[in-house]
């Protein structure tokens, strides 16, 4: 059988999510793999540990961000001056290696008639990064989900993480940190106002 066949096949019986008993043999396949013994005392359990820990660290493939964005207030006064949460702590995992990445994120807009409780603006991090990842594509979707969902003049999303599949494995660099950004409306078309914003994501 050829390698495509054989992927179509499988891709073919793959019609819906394994139940926790499969996760739970995969996990012992695996440890045999590496050369352990999964009925080994000390591994006994780990089966079952380990896809409990992968509910939570996946939890956002669950959540559905346009939701936690969908309470907003209109009672501002008339406020149209940026907002920013910054240092917003995340735990992620790259879809390269399955490594965590560790790291902050600095989310701004400038609101068009409406605000979001700031919590909310945590929970969509949290949403998107609870998910496998490149950083890259987490900062673009964290900014996407609130333009939509708002409607701001401007959007800006700043993420500072540390890579474990750059740290712990392959070339092995400690203390290097991934910086990325992502600029709508006038976050992008104004140089002042983004200077404004990444002056306060220092």
């Amino acid at each position: 059988m050829s390698v495509v066949t054989l992927t179509q096949s499988v891709n073919t019986a793959e019609v819906g999510p394994p139940s926790r008993l499969e996760a739970e043999a995969a996990v012992r396949t695996l440890l045999r793999w590496a050369g352990d013994d999964p009925n080994w005392d000390g591994l006994i359990d780990t089966p079952a540990r380990l896809v409990r820990a992968f509910e939570e660290c996946f939890a956002g493939y669950a959540v559905e961000p346009t939701r936690v964005l969908s309470t907003t207030f209109e009672e501002t006064n008339g406020y149209d001056e940026m907002i920013v949460l910054r240092g917003i702590p995340f735990e992620s995992h790259c879809e390269h290696h399955v490594a965590p990445i560790i790291g902050r994120a600095w989310v701004g807009y400038v609101p068009n008639g409406r605000v979001v409780g700031i919590s909310k603006l945590a929970r969509v991090v949290e949403a998107y990064a609870k998910r496998l990842q490149i950083q890259e594509r987490l900062t673009a979707q964290i900014a996407q989900a609130i333009h939509d969902a708002l409607r701001p003049q401007g959007v800006a999303v700043v993420l500072k993480a540390t890579h474990h599949c750059l740290s712990s494995r392959g070339v092995h660099k400690h203390n290097t940190e991934m910086v990325t950004s992502r600029m709508l409306g006038c976050l992008r078309d104004n140089c002042v106002t983004r200077q404004e914003f990444l002056a306060l994501a220092e």
